[in-house]
């Protein structure tokens, strides 16, 4: 029963104002750096803004430029495969790790879960100078041992040969992006009730029948959260094609993060470049309203 004695009134008022003053840092670095960039890049989109003269407002002009482009339809065909092919695999190998991991003894489990996370905690840089020197076309070891397999008769430019170049680029966004799934699946494992598992067990369950039947639906809400970063890591791939092709070989590796950057800080079209970043925000809504529908309706 809610209490009408003033100092009952007056302890929850001075503990709602306290409540708000600590989160009033946070909430001005939320509205300063997140959601005002976000509303500046939506308007900007509807500009021909550069730094050489004052913007002048062109409507729709920048999406239409956009899907007559051919460089950014490449750059979205180039993300759309690196999440067609990240997806999938970053899930299905990281819950499968992770139940492997999740029936070792320690200390081995701890060991493995510390393997698998050591990219994660790595800079992105160190991680990116390990693979461009393990690409390289003179004296890197994929092709030395390629060569010495009897696999390859020459060396072969990974990283400069339209052939390669984006598999190498998805190549090492999977090691990097299997780290923290596999923590959170053995978390979730950790978590399942394992009294359902026993009762299973006891009526003759196979262990495929309790991990579908019982596991699976207890473990849903990681697997959505893992398939939604996994999803927007996947769009927002950037670092590794800044590093090792900038885009190349022929915008090969381009990705829509990469044609952004591009366009807004090396040539300076800001409005075009904000149009792109509202069409990849969108892309992604989309795509995370239908995961979430998906996973409701499992």
């Amino acid at each position: 029963m809610k209490s009408n004695h003033p100092m009952s009134r007056a302890l929850a008022r001075r503990e709602t104002i306290a409540g708000y003053a600590f989160l009033l840092p946070s909430l001005i670095f939320f509205l300063g750096f997140v959601i005002y960039p976000m509303a500046l890049c939506i308007v900007t989109s509807f500009f021909d803004s550069t730094m050489k003269r004052a913007d002048i407002f062109v409507g729709l002009g920048n999406y239409r430029e956009l899907f007559q482009d051919r460089n950014f339809l490449y750059a979205l065909k180039n993300t759309a495969v690196i999440v067609a092919v990240s997806v999938p695999f970053v899930c299905i190998f990281s819950l499968w790790v992770s139940s492997v991991i999740y029936n070792m003894r320690e200390p081995f489990c701890s060991i493995f879960r510390c393997i698998f996370y050591l990219p994660v905690v790595t800079g992105s840089v160190a991680v990116t100078v390990v693979w461009k020197w393990m690409f390289n076309n003179y004296y890197g070891i994929f092709n030395y041992a390629g060569k010495r397999l009897g696999l390859l008769e020459k060396n072969i430019n990974w990283l400069g040969d339209e052939r390669f170049a984006l598999g190498c680029i998805i190549l090492i966004l999977l090691t990097t992006s299997v780290g923290q799934p596999i923590v959170l699946y053995i978390s979730a494992l950790n978590n399942v009730d394992q009294s359902l598992v026993e009762a299973a067990e006891v009526d003759g369950a196979t262990k495929f029948q309790c991990f579908w039947k019982i596991k699976w639906s207890q473990i849903m809400p990681t697997t959505l959260y893992i398939l939604v970063i996994t999803t927007i890591n996947s769009f927002q791939c950037f670092a590794l094609i800044q590093l090792l092709t900038s885009g190349g070989p022929n915008h090969s590796t381009d990705t829509i993060m990469y044609y952004i950057y591009h366009n807004a800080f090396k040539l300076y079209r800001y409005g075009y470049g904000n149009a792109m970043g509202v069409v990849l925000a969108v892309i992604i809504a989309v795509l995370s309203a239908v995961q979430f529908k998906m996973a409701r309706s499992d």
